[in-house]
């Protein structure tokens, strides 16, 4: 799947009646409120799969907390990496940093991990049962005590949602909030909040593979 593939699927944004927009507008009130309710000092974020920063940027653009962020978004494709490194600093955001790199690798995240907020959205529709299982128990270490992550899985069948939710509470996740009918089956956006001491990350990992452009 190249960049150029990807690009044109973000176009999808531009239509209000997508399930992609309203899908966006609740990932943004998530983080919202995550950094509402993280703790004083400085905050790291991660996200993964990060596309053009359209979940994150804005948000912390005009948020009181943007300062003490330091946040690294991993997207693959070039181009499309280049947008959110374009937005991030047009809104003067200096402690964001966008790697074009395959976020799948662990390594990318060694530097700011455990990370207060985690974003993983766009995912969970386009890899393997094994591999969303797999990128859920690693999370794990990519979340600080405490720490937030924020995902999201369509809900059409087979539907994955519910498991998905449950493999966060048995990797030490409690359950924050989970989207339902107010959004409809063709997206979900899962919210946990890490309740074990993080494990030690282990940065030669490759959590997932794309396997089709479905539905991000």
């Amino acid at each position: 799947m190249t960049g150029r593939d990807w690009s044109d699927w973000h176009t999808s944004y531009d239509d209000p009646d997508s399930p992609l927009v309203r899908r966006l507008a609740a990932v943004r009130d998530r983080i919202r409120i995550a950094l509402d309710e993280a703790p004083d000092g400085p905050l790291r974020v991660l996200s993964l799969c990060a596309g053009e920063g359209r979940d994150l940027i804005p948000v912390l653009a005009e948020h009181p907390r943007r300062d003490d962020v330091a946040a690294r978004l991993v997207e693959f494709g070039p181009e499309i990496a280049g947008v959110a490194r374009t937005a991030a600093a047009k809104a003067g955001l200096t402690g964001v940093e966008v790697v074009t790199g395959d976020a799948a690798l662990t390594g990318h995240y060694a530097e700011l991990a455990p990370a207060h907020l985690v974003v993983l959205c766009g995912i969970f529709g386009n890899i393997s049962t094994d591999d969303v299982k797999n990128t859920v128990q690693h999370s794990a270490a990519l979340t600080a005590l405490g720490g937030t992550v924020i995902w999201t899985r369509h809900r059409r069948e087979p539907n994955l949602f519910p498991a998905v939710a449950d493999w966060f509470a048995e990797s030490g996740f409690a359950e924050v909030w989970r989207s339902g009918d107010e959004l409809d089956a063709a997206v979900g956006v899962g919210v946990h909040r890490q309740e074990r001491e993080p494990s030690p990350l282990v940065t030669d990992r490759k959590l997932f593979t794309f396997i089709a452009k479905t539905f991000r």
